[in-house]
């Protein structure tokens, strides 16, 4: 297996033998994402965001924006041989991620696939609970999909006003202690937390029975506990492993078990990361034709 540094040469490499042809980074890059299809039989689309390198960037994120990307990539393709989806996010808008995975399942129906190579949390974290299948290595993690707003987990915000409410039924000299915490907060704050909470759960939920756990839904809330109780991951940033996702009974590929689709996986893998490493792009939506949709941004 190519690890980080043999894809760099490798990319070195290209450079050298092809003076003033492909961009080596793309060539490369596409090499092994159409390997992968061309191993599986299926399509497949790289859905990558370059968040790890350019942290702060608003452009990294889930954004409805992605959906004009796969319909990029989309088009074109024989969508009756299902769609592999390789993860690589930090998440982002909720309303966004509903309608890529609704635009998805109106695409492939139920026989989608989410494979993560390293990390996809949050909004990336329902994506992949909303295929068939997920496919994850020892390396791999998913994370907690309670929803935040200001970068402040909503049942967090939640729970505090709750004891807030209780300390001051109990004791009301603490009224004034509590009224600079909650103060902050604006008036439709709390409501908003509330319907944000309702509404990733719901999604979660009707995902989850409709395809992966369709034969299964006795599985559902141990899963909803683990991903999406705040009380119980107690930070979002939180990462969840294959054997715990195991444990909670989602339906896990381990990729160690395919060593041709492990090798194949984590070099595309590598070679987005060094995409990301050495050019403006912080996200890039790329199907097995070399069709790609990039976004780039000043550093």
């Amino acid at each position: 297996m190519p690890n980080w540094s043999e894809v760099l040469k490798e990319i070195q490499q290209y450079a050298k033998d092809n003076p003033g042809g492909d961009n080596p980074l793309d060539a490369i890059r596409r090499k092994y994402l159409t390997q992968t299809a061309n191993h599986t039989g299926r399509n497949t689309i790289a859905y990558y965001s370059g968040w790890l390198q350019t942290p702060g960037s608003q452009n990294t994120a889930v954004s409805d924006k992605d959906k004009s990307a796969f319909m990029t990539t989309i088009h074109g393709m024989d969508r009756s041989l299902g769609l592999d989806l390789i993860l690589h996010t930090p998440g982002g808008d909720l309303a966004a991620t509903e309608g890529i995975v609704d635009y998805l399942r109106a695409m492939f129906g139920k026989n989608i696939r989410a494979i993560i190579p390293q990390l996809s949390m949050s909004a990336g974290t329902m994506i992949a609970l909303s295929c068939k299948e997920i496919v994850m290595g020892k390396q791999s993690n998913l994370g907690p999909i309670d929803p935040q707003m200001g970068g402040v987990a909503c049942q967090a915000v939640i729970q505090e006003f709750k004891k807030a409410k209780k300390d001051i039924a109990n004791n009301p000299a603490s009224a004034p202690l509590w009224q600079v915490i909650i103060g902050k907060y604006h008036p439709t704050f709390i409501g908003s937390c509330k319907n944000a909470i309702k509404w990733s759960e719901t999604l979660a939920k009707d995902w989850l029975l409709d395809n992966m756990l369709e034969n299964d839904p006795d599985k559902l809330q141990a899963i909803m506990k683990e991903f999406g109780d705040h009380k119980t991951s107690r930070s979002h940033a939180r990462h969840i492993s294959l054997q715990k996702c195991k444990d909670l009974g989602l339906a896990i590929i381990e990729m160690e078990d395919d060593g041709d689709l492990q090798d194949l996986v984590l070099s595309t893998h590598h070679s987005y990361m060094h995409t990301f490493g050495s050019t403006t792009a912080v996200k890039i939506v790329e199907n097995q034709n070399g069709v790609a949709f990039i976004e780039s941004e000043k550093r």
